[in-house]
């Protein structure tokens, strides 16, 4: 390994670090950094900027703006408060279920705080840790991201630099993450209801603060707001759009081919379909416009975008200046190890900070480097199949949704431990992803 090669990677860890610090949106200024560094000052050709994945965030994320405006979140978390509250005793697979759901009708696992302090009541009123559910309900809402229709990364992974350009169906795709990130989410939830220490008196610091009178008792019935009058009917809207994006997205892949001479692209027809939904809600529903910048989902989500910019851009810029090198490395040896790949995925995607810009940045490459195509598409159930772990967002305790499951749990079981990783969504984030891969690995060579 060359001194320029060591620099470079300094400058990727080192930009990221700083991003990771600085927290929120300071992660894409940091990549922003990172690629005056490499290009400017150790010459390397600046990286592609991943402007289909981010307009795809922006374009979802206007619709589930204008939605929320509309009332449609607040119907749909009440209808998921209803189920966790009607089934108090089994809130360990329910919380998963909720979050990794939301995460699948919106495209964003940004919704599961909506579900924090619902699941953190329900929890304490069981005598159970809030962090066991809390924990594997946020990772859900991040794994849900690889199944998710509307997602970009999905999008990503289905269009014609990915899976699609190999002859892979975007139907038979969502046939195959749907169900094994599903089941590799409750099998984690399983083991923690069997392994894990549950009770909630038992806990140190719980104990401490109730003392101190520092907690609530637990609320055991919810207290609902009335709705706005458009809000089920800007859920319907929402639910026919992710539904066109579906039929769409599956009738121009070539397996299908029901569009013949397709004129408006896969990213296209999602970011067009998102928009016009939008519009429908605001003039269906009778929203006002100007508050659907000021919601708590439309900024996370400009957020999601300025992070992706920063972030997504640096790693093409290191990855794209070392294809050759990456290909010529991790050909055979992805060949040989399959399981390889997904382990490269988690760690990138903990560095890289974002489902959609880690596929971005390595699976092009990996294709390359394994000689794929359309006609020769037959390790094609590696990528598939190692999808799922590109969800280790969970590793640095500093994502928006984990940070919100800590600060909302107010037993103090969720909490961050001196050394950083000693986090209760450490363990069920790799038991998850593991299973979720491993089911991949099983039936993506079934359906393929």
């Amino acid at each position: 390994m060359d001194v320029s090669l060591i620099l470079e990677i300094i400058v990727l860890l080192g930009a990221i670090f700083l991003g990771v610090k600085l927290g929120g949106i300071g992660i894409g200024y940091a990549g922003g950094i990172g690629v005056i560094i490499l290009s400017v000052g150790l010459g390397l050709k600046a990286g592609s900027i991943p402007w289909d994945v981010i307009l795809i965030i922006a374009s979802v994320i206007s619709a589930i703006g204008a939605m929320q405006v509309a009332g449609g979140l607040d119907y749909l978390v009440q209808i998921a408060e209803k189920i966790l509250r009607k089934n108090p005793k089994y809130i360990n697979f329910l919380a998963p279920t909720v979050t990794y759901f939301l995460t699948i009708f919106a495209g964003t696992g940004h919704t599961a705080f909506s579900m924090i302090p619902v699941i953190t009541e329900v929890a304490k009123g069981q005598n159970i840790k809030p962090s066991v559910p809390l924990s594997i309900g946020v990772v859900a809402s991040q794994i849900a991201i690889t199944a998710s229709p509307v997602s970009a990364a999905v999008i990503f992974m289905a269009g014609d630099k990915a899976l699609g350009g190999l002859g892979i169906s975007y139907p038979i795709l969502l046939a195959i993450w749907i169900p094994t990130t599903f089941l590799g989410c409750m099998v984690t939830a399983l083991i923690m209801n069997l392994f894990w220490n549950l009770k909630l008196d038992s806990d140190p610091v719980y104990l401490d603060r109730l003392n101190k009178g520092l907690i609530e008792a637990p609320k055991m019935e919810g207290s609902y707001k009335e709705l706005p009058k458009g809000a089920k009917t800007s859920v319907i809207i929402f639910l026919i759009g992710v539904i066109v994006v579906v039929f769409y997205a599956s009738a121009i892949s070539p397996q299908f081919a029901l569009i013949e001479n397709v004129k408006l692209p896969r990213d296209g027809a999602i970011m067009s379909i998102m928009l016009t939904i939008g519009a429908l809600i605001v003039m269906f529903c009778k929203i006002d416009i100007n508050k659907v910048p000021l919601q708590s989902t439309f900024r996370s989500g400009m957020t999601a975008c300025i992070c992706v910019l920063g972030v997504a851009w640096l790693g093409d810029t290191f990855v794209s200046n070392h294809t050759q090198e990456i290909k010529d490395f991790a050909g055979n040896l992805v060949k040989e190890y399959p399981a390889l790949l997904s382990v490269a995925l988690f760690f990138a995607s903990m560095l890289l900070y974002s489902q959609a810009a880690t596929a971005k940045a390595l699976i092009p490459t990996v294709i390359v480097a394994l000689g794929m195509s359309a006609t020769n598409n037959g390790d094609a159930y590696i990528l598939v199949a190692s999808f799922a772990a590109v969800s280790a967002l969970f590793v640095l305790p500093t994502y928006p949704t984990l940070l919100g499951a800590v600060q909302m749990d107010d037993t103090g079981t969720t909490r961050i431990g001196k050394y950083v990783f000693n986090h209760p969504f450490f363990l069920p984030g790799i038991l998850a992803i593991a299973f979720s891969v491993a089911f991949g690995f099983i039936l993506a060579p079934v359906l393929l």
